[in-house]
């Protein structure tokens, strides 16, 4: 027997983006690399200033609450690894318009649904 909080029905899909927010970095990159369990490594990407890099999640029928796409950041001698998207997680907090936006600065990883208003989610370490 399946418990209703393990899993959902629902269609649509997500758009996560993953931006570099660092003030000044020009010279040094923010180096992203995703995995997937259910599409594998997705790749990755050497950010500069203000670049960003975003995927889309589609979710189809059942879509099991253990979904989810898992991020490696580094720079300057940093490492953070945490989830971009989590379906539990992210089905509501990326709004009606379905946008899950990452700010990456300095201090730590900001999260917004429109872009605009970002709140702190976590920091480096």
């Amino acid at each position: 027997m399946l418990c209703k909080q393990h899993f959902y029905f629902y269609n649509g899909s997500y758009n996560v983006r993953i931006i570099n927010g660092f003030s000044n970095n020009s010279s040094l990159p923010l180096v992203v690399w995703c995995v997937s369990g259910e599409r594998g490594d997705i790749g990755g990407r050497a950010l500069q200033e203000r670049d960003d890099y975003g995927w889309t999640v589609t979710t189809t029928g059942l879509f099991w609450s253990s979904s989810r796409f898992v991020c490696t950041m580094k720079w300057d001698g940093k490492r953070k690894r945490f989830e971009a998207f989590q379906a539990d997680r992210d089905r509501y907090r990326c709004g009606v318009l379905r946008q899950c936006f990452w700010l990456v600065k300095e201090d730590g990883f900001y999260f917004s649904n429109d872009g605009v208003q970002w709140i702190k989610d976590f920091p480096w370490m």
